[in-house]
């Protein structure tokens, strides 16, 4: 199996920097989880040997009804790292992803160590500041079309994201808070963090758990990204896109033009 494991990640990392996308389904789509997660840390670590460091961590499927959708009952996640990051108000370089989509989040700054034991505890105790995020996602397969252990290995579609300007955590009620999208001033989508599990703190204390069975421990500085309160939206070349979270703000972001328009 570390054969497969090494050559998918490499599969994945080329189909990613050079733009070139995997046809499906491919041999990923019946490999257990444990081996899809073997190939997303490879995967990451390629990135990581290009000089990239480790930012955060993200969640993906916290919600009923994509959960249902894909036929699991647990969340999955993926690994963010400093060369995702788009500043707030800052250009998504759209030409060198496949598939880009768009969607709202909220976001967790972690001023203290988060790992395993955090159920029945208060995960906000070890957050510094929260925000309104977007992630920018892609898939590296054709179509955006894949399996459970697919999108897993592919570092669950992971490709940017940029968060908003930071605000304590404490004294700020998460939980049913408006959330819209906007996409060139018109209203793209619209939903509240309530779908974010319930409440956006239960993706938090995921987190932890999940990083915890992966060997990882969430690290004061990193970025957890929540999970989508909305469907994600295309991102086509040259638009602008504004995040809104209700009493935390917003953040922005511009696709790149098409390399004619500049």
């Amino acid at each position: 199996m570390n054969g497969l494991v090494e050559r998918w990640a490499r599969t994945l990392d080329d189909a990613a920097t050079s733009r070139t996308a995997v046809a499906g389904p491919t041999e990923l789509a019946e490999v257990s989880l444990a081996d899809a997660y073997a190939v997303q840390r490879e995967v990451v670590r390629h990135r990581l040997d290009r000089g990239e460091s480790l930012a955060g961590f993200k969640l993906g499927f916290t919600s009923v009804a994509k959960m249902r959708q894909m036929g699991v009952h647990d969340l999955i996640h993926g690994r963010l790292t400093e060369g995702m990051r788009v500043a707030d108000g800052g250009t998504v370089d759209v030409e060198a992803l496949l598939h880009p989509r768009i969607e709202p989040e909220v976001a967790f700054l972690l001023g203290a160590p988060l790992g395993a034991g955090v159920e029945g505890t208060n995960p906000l105790a070890a957050v510094a500041a929260v925000a309104p995020a977007i992630e920018v996602i892609d898939s590296r397969y054709a179509g955006f079309a894949f399996t459970l252990p697919e999108v897993i290995a592919d570092n669950a579609s992971s490709a940017g994201f940029a968060v908003g300007a930071w605000r304590p955590a404490h004294g700020i009620d998460l939980d049913n808070l408006g959330v819209l999208l906007e996409v060139d001033g018109r209203l793209a989508q619209s939903g509240t963090t309530a779908a974010i599990l319930g409440h956006p703190l239960r993706s938090l204390t995921a987190a932890a758990r999940l990083a915890a069975a992966a060997g990882l421990t969430l690290q004061p500085g990193w970025v957890i990204l929540a999970g989508s309160a909305t469907a994600a939206v295309p991102l086509p070349p040259g638009a602008h896109v504004r995040a809104c979270v209700t009493g935390l703000g917003t953040v922005e972001v511009t696709a790149s033009a098409p390399a004619g328009a500049r």
